[in-house]
């Protein structure tokens, strides 16, 4: 294993991996900056709303009240009391359509009326059509400027994906190039690491062919410790003096081993046997005390009937002798005659 290698792919790997958290918190970053002008957006909005609608309150508080309304004679709480007589001038509030005093067209004031009724209606169209306008203009520039904010998020989105496949395909490419050279440096040095094992195989056969190993010398195993000692690696084997001594003291192991085994068989039967009488023992004993713990039941449910006739005959004769009198009133009127 190429420990360096490694060590610099581990690093290359932290190095991406911090780059990449470092680009996710940029990102979280602009999501979150994102956001703020999404509810600043939608604030500004809410309050466009709103002050529109108080504009459209204000407008019907000043200039649509129930006192401008033609039919409000109909339902004027004052109505009793504003009643006067009968139709004084033509510019008499009270000529309305259901007195039938006055038709429409007929007043002398008409042509007055009708240019500042149009100039009327005509200021209150200019300024519905200005507040439309404005408000149109408000929403078209709000929603410009969300479609301006959510292309330049697009753009950079695409951007920094642009650069992360950029600096991924750069890391592979690099990677790549890495590891090939590691393949080419791995299979030269194998080829000289075969080519050197090779080289030492071929000396190694050549010096055991030519040593004392093959030849079997009997002298190589002696250890320069002793002539007791062998070198195990040069040893060709014992001697039948050797072997003989060997299978001897063998066959007196198994022979000990045998009687060791019969001493442990023998003991192994006492102990069974001792067992098997004390599992007797312990049975009997239990039979004597199951026998006696009966005869000690019988004899007490014997006590328990006995003592169960003699209350029942006790409840009898109280039923029958002493509580079969009842107290009169004459028992009851000696209580309390004295003035202890």
């Amino acid at each position: 294993v190429d420990k360096d290698a490694l060590d610099s792919q581990v690093k290359d790997r932290k190095i991406q991996e911090a780059a990449e958290r470092e680009r996710n918190e940029q990102l979280a970053n602009e999501m979150k900056q994102n956001d703020k002008i999404m509810c600043m957006l939608e604030e500004r909005q809410k309050n466009d709303i709103r002050n529109i609608s108080k504009a459209i309150t204000e407008f019907h508080k000043n200039f649509q009240q129930p006192e401008t309304r033609r039919e409000f004679d109909l339902n004027d709480p004052q109505a009793l009391k504003k009643d006067r007589p009968a139709r004084l001038s033509d510019s008499d509030p009270r000529c309305t359509i259901s007195g039938l005093q006055k038709f429409m067209g007929e007043d002398l004031n008409y042509d007055q009326r009708m240019k500042f009724q149009k100039e009327q209606l005509r200021e209150w169209s200019l300024q519905q059509q200005r507040d439309r306008r404005n408000a149109l203009a408000d929403q078209k520039f709000e929603d410009d400027l969300y479609d301006k904010s959510r292309i330049e998020l697009d753009q950079k989105t695409m951007e920094q994906k642009r650069k992360e496949e950029e600096t991924r395909r750069t890391a592979c490419t690099a990677t790549k190039d890495f590891n090939r050279a590691q393949a080419a440096e791995l299979a030269e040095r194998k080829k000289l690491e075969k080519y050197q094992k090779m080289k030492d195989d071929m000396d190694e056969i050549a010096s055991l062919l030519q040593g004392d190993l093959l030849s079997e010398n009997p002298e190589q195993a002696i250890s320069s410790f002793g002539r007791h000692r062998v070198v195990t690696d040069r040893w060709k084997g014992m001697t039948q003096d050797q072997l003989m001594a060997i299978r001897y003291c063998q066959q007196q192991q198994v022979l000990e081993k045998r009687r060791l085994k019969e001493e442990e068989r023998r003991r192994d039967a006492e102990w069974d046997r001792q067992r098997v009488q004390a599992a007797r023992a312990q049975l009997v004993l239990e039979r004597h005390q199951h026998r006696q713990n009966r005869e000690r039941r019988q004899a007490l449910d014997n006590i328990n009937a006995e003592l169960s006739q003699e209350q029942k005959a006790k409840n009898i004769s109280l039923k029958e002798e002493a509580y079969s009198n009842l107290p009169t009133e004459q028992y009851y009127a000696q209580f309390n005659t004295t003035s202890r």
